[in-house]
């Protein structure tokens, strides 16, 4: 018995001694989609700033595919040491598991949990060539011209891919989905007028809004947005019961020692509750959200059969 009470001693006093040291080098931090989509903005912010504490470079690395899915394997078959992080979203940490019917990876038990990073609406925006000044509008328009509308997303199964579906299925419309790799390039298409409309996140889409590239119609959160507070929601636009929230939060591969995740965790507080990531947030139109790893890891949970619950719903399906 002594000996084992030891041993636990032991693993306690190296971990904590092994996060002392922690990091030695480089930090690699995963994005499942392109550069310049949200994903990559909140990196990109987080990355900078987190660096400045932990006195080592945080390299953000793009591995977008398979709607989240190939930077999700990469970072779940990496070594647990807290040198390669991944900001997970909904797509890779909770719908795609109802959207593939086999995963690379679980997304429970391939990843420890350090914290939520941040929520927000996505904003439906049409090309400013589309005559629909409202939800209503778009929705008597698309009646009209029956699979003639397009909306693109970062990718099938993105959160932009499933808030479309949604749309469709709750407004009884027949619009056509094109899925792009990334944000970025979708809304290059929707300014252009190659596609008519986007469920885009506020962090990629808000300067194009404000430049009046495109038009937003509908905030999909159950409340309005401080940045856009002209815009209605999708309930009060006439969608009854719609909500899509896209939510980010950073994990790291499964067995990282606990100490180790402890420090990620306590430095990604710490930026999250500095006034420089606070603001850019806030012109971003996302919301941080704070938070323990336990705590994290019960929101990932409750948003797997949430969001399952959708998927089915809409029908939607990748493979």
């Amino acid at each position: 018995m002594l000996q084992r009470v030891f041993a636990i001693l032991a693993l306690v006093l190296w971990g904590h001694a092994q996060a002392q040291a922690w990091p030695e080098r480089p930090i690699h931090f995963v994005v499942g989609f392109t550069a310049g989509g949200p994903s990559d903005v909140l990196a990109r912010a987080l990355g900078q700033k987190m660096a400045e504490t932990l006195k080592q470079a945080i390299v953000v690395d793009n591995r977008p595919g398979a709607g989240g899915n190939t930077a999700g394997e990469v970072v779940a078959k990496s070594a647990p040491d807290g040198y390669t992080w991944l900001l997970g979203n909904n797509s890779i940490l909770a719908t795609n598991a109802a959207l593939y019917s086999k995963l690379p990876f679980d997304p429970v038990k391939d990843f420890a949990p350090v914290g939520l990073v941040a929520t927000q609406p996505n904003i439906l925006v049409v090309n400013n060539n589309v005559p629909a000044q409202s939800v209503k509008e778009l929705i008597e328009l698309a009646r009209a011209k029956p699979g003639q509308l397009n909306f693109a997303s970062s990718g099938a199964g993105a959160a932009a891919h499933l808030a479309g579906q949604l749309f469709k299925t709750s407004a009884g419309i027949d619009i056509v989905h094109v899925p792009y790799k990334g944000a970025q390039p979708a809304l290059t298409d929707v300014i252009a007028g190659q596609v008519q409309m986007m469920f885009a996140t506020s962090a990629s889409v808000m300067p194009f809004i404000k430049t009046s590239r495109v038009r937003a119609l509908a905030v999909t959160s159950l409340k309005r947005l401080g940045e856009l507070p002209a815009v209605p929601t999708m309930v009060e636009a006439g969608v009854p019961s719609f909500e899509a929230v896209t939510w980010h939060g950073i994990v790291v591969p499964a067995g990282t020692p606990p100490a180790v995740v402890t420090r990620v965790h306590d430095e990604l507080q710490r930026a999250l509750n500095s006034a420089d990531i606070r603001g850019q947030f806030k012109t971003l139109g996302v919301e941080p959200a704070p938070g323990t790893p336990q705590a994290f890891a019960d929101y990932i949970k409750v948003e797997i059969p949430r969001w399952t619950k959708v998927v089915r719903e809409s029908g939607a399906r990748i493979d």
